[in-house]
């Protein structure tokens, strides 16, 4: 009897697998079943450590509000647009960096210590090598999207003439080509760099992790990512200023997810 209970648990357990934990490709970190709104917690639990922690906070916002900014005013003065590229090239790979000084800030917090400025900078070497691989990937990503942006552009027949009824079918299938590559990148950055800084595990490890936890919480990430999306929004209309504020709240709120929804090393019962 006890062995045909034993055979349905594993049965079952199998079934619960999906391609992303039996790829066999890297490990994959168990993760629990998120609250349908559960972000909206996770952002009151990182504007309170924002309150907690106002110059590490602040100054990390600014940064992440002169970085835009200055590629802005950098097109301005050169009117030479291709700068972007570079520039945006420069940010995907110092953009790990930056959110693990963020991610330190809210763990010192959690660990009843008092976060320091110093110690968030130095939390950014903590797993060098695959933060450096993860901006890699991202890089990578945004270049294959910005190649095949150029290959839509270049279907648009330069003898009609821009008006909405000839241009639709190219902004439609801009805009589904587009969403398909955010998606991705949001399944495989949600949880990637938390990871990374709080377990010493490979690159592979974290992103599976990533995209696994993603995947069986379907409704509460993209609940998150509509969240992000809209905060992004404000920045962008109060000409990122908002961000001075917005990019650490929403690097604490991150870690607050990843702590609530991806297995660590505390003692923690999922469903």
């Amino acid at each position: 009897m006890s062995q045909n209970v034993e055979q349905a648990s594993e049965t079952k357990k199998k079934q619960e697998e999906n391609a992303i934990e039996s790829s066999g490709i890297a490990r994959v970190i168990p993760s629990a079943t998120l609250d349908k709104f559960a972000c909206f917690k996770w952002l009151a639990l990182g504007v309170e450590d924002f309150k907690k922690a106002k110059f590490v906070s602040t100054f990390y916002g600014v940064i992440f509000t002169l970085i835009p900014i200055g590629i802005f005013l950098l097109v301005q003065a050169s009117d030479f647009y291709l700068v972007i590229f570079p520039a945006m090239i420069c940010f995907m790979l110092i953009g790990p960096y930056l959110a693990a000084g963020l991610y330190d800030v809210a763990w010192q917090f959690e660990k009843k210590r008092k976060p320091s400025l110093r110690h968030s900078l130095k939390a950014m070497s903590r797993n060098a090598v695959n933060e450096w691989g993860f901006g890699l990937v991202l890089m990578l990503l945004m270049i294959f999207w910005l190649r095949v942006a150029s290959i839509i552009h270049a279907l648009y027949p330069s003898y009609l003439d821009p008006t909405f009824f000839n241009i639709w079918p190219f902004l439609t299938l801009g805009t589904i080509v587009g969403a398909g590559f955010v998606t991705l990148v949001f399944f495989i950055s949600a949880f990637t760099q938390p990871i990374l800084l709080e377990r010493k595990v490979d690159l592979a490890t974290a992103v599976l992790t990533s995209m696994n936890a993603v995947w069986r919480n379907k409704i509460p990430m993209l609940i998150w990512a509509c969240v992000i999306g809209f905060s992004v929004f404000l920045g962008f209309v109060t000409f990122f200023v908002a961000f001075i504020v917005i990019m650490p709240v929403l690097g604490y709120a991150t870690w607050h997810g990843y702590i609530e929804t991806i297995e660590t090393k505390r003692e923690r019962k999922f469903v």
